[in-house]
């Protein structure tokens, strides 16, 4: 009897720690739903945070693009608005006849005009009936973007020929012929190119083609005007260049101490001297024999000149500034007195991607060929007569 009632005993107390360790189970359950509601319901706040800050995002990027494209559109019109500033600003100076970067007294321009007709020794006597002036720049072309940021490309401007020379660089003895413009730019490079390996090193961008001849510079103690002939592959002739204590003809440009140009009255050479440091000088030459036939002091200066080029016996000095922007002809000199900086148009070239390193006029397609940055450009010009108001 004392047994079972001392199993009845501890069967009860048995009872009673299960259902103490029930009850404990149960409200852990209870605590462990209720944090996970609390997880839940945060979970949907932050899920739909999200989804307004992301509709927030994409409201204020519309309206950011909007914003842009309105900045683009004003900037669009300030850029036309400078431009016509610069316009009327370039007009009002030719105007006034003020020459750019030019300060000196009346005895001093006296003293250069005495200086420049004991120089010019006589009038100059053209050769042709040429008598036209660039009126504007009609279009532009960018062909290609072959080698460095500096070169000269070109075309024979006497021959028909439709071959272009490449000068890839400022001193090389390499220049790359191609059978045409077209041919140029469906190459890949230079791989479609005829190599021509020059017997010396050319120095500079102001190298010329003419009637089957390559005229270039040579730099040794002093600077040489060499004649190649491109179709048997010899030098034909060589000269000193007749001219003390030269300087870079640009100051952009300080590689090139001589600029070879060519247009309908021949071959022409534009350098600068110490001896008038400020301004460019320009030589009428012989093509045939490279002697100098007659010079000039122009009365363009140096400072901030990039390139120029000839046409019908009138130098074009183009300008811009060392940190790149529109490059424009602002002084012009016509060795026949008959285009002056007042009577000459404004000319600017349209937006580009640096400077020129070079500009080359062609008179038989009225091209100019110049190169940008290592870009190759085609600058279409519109002509007009030389005394027409």
């Amino acid at each position: 009897m004392r047994a079972l009632l001392l199993f009845v005993a501890l069967f009860g107390l048995v009872g009673t720690q299960h259902q103490a360790l029930m009850e404990y189970l149960e409200r852990r359950l209870l605590a462990i739903e209720d944090r996970i509601s609390v997880w839940h319901e945060q979970a949907n706040r932050y899920a739909t945070e999200l989804r307004e800050f992301k509709q927030q995002m994409v409201a204020l990027m519309e309206s950011l693009d909007k914003d842009k494209e309105v900045l683009r559109t004003d900037l669009e019109g300030v850029s036309t608005r400078v431009e016509r500033v610069e316009r009327e600003m370039d007009y009002l100076d030719t105007q006034n006849g003020a020459q750019p970067c030019v300060d000196v007294d009346d005895k001093l321009v006296e003293q250069d005009l005495t200086m420049v007709k004991e120089k010019n020794r006589g009038k100059y006597t053209k050769l042709t009936e040429c008598g036209e002036m660039i009126s504007r720049i009609k279009a532009m072309k960018i062909l290609k973007r072959v080698g460095g940021p500096k070169g000269m490309w070109t075309k024979d401007v006497v021959s028909r020929s439709d071959k272009i020379y490449i000068f890839n660089g400022t001193s090389k003895n390499t220049v790359y012929e191609f059978s045409s413009a077209r041919g140029f730019a469906a190459s890949v490079g230079s791989s479609r190119a005829k190599e021509i390996k020059l017997p010396s090193t050319w120095h500079g961008m102001g190298h010329a083609i003419y009637n089957g001849h390559v005229y270039y510079v040579k730099e040794d103690k002093e600077f040489q005007l060499i004649k190649y002939n491109l179709k048997n592959g010899s030098v034909v002739d060589s000269a000193v260049f007749p001219a003390e204590n030269q300087i870079p003809v640009y100051s952009l440009n300080p590689e090139t101490y001589i600029d070879l140009a060519a247009d309908e009255e021949g071959l022409w050479a534009i350098y600068a001297t110490k001896e008038n440091e400020k301004n460019i000088c320009l030589a009428k030459m012989d093509s045939n024999t490279l002697d100098i036939e007659q010079m000039w002091d122009t009365p363009c200066p140096r400072e901030n000149a990039e390139a120029a080029f000839v046409i019908c016996g009138t130098v074009y000095v183009v300008y811009n500034t060392k940190l790149p922007s529109r490059s424009r002809v602002q002084c012009v000199f016509d060795v026949s007195d008959m285009v002056t900086n007042d009577n000459a148009p404004l000319v600017y070239f349209p937006k580009r991607y640096g400077s020129n390193a070079s500009l080359k006029y062609n008179p038989l397609d009225q091209l100019i060929y110049a190169w940008d940055d290592g870009y190759q450009i085609i600058y279409k010009l519109v002509m007009k007569k030389k005394l027409e108001v």
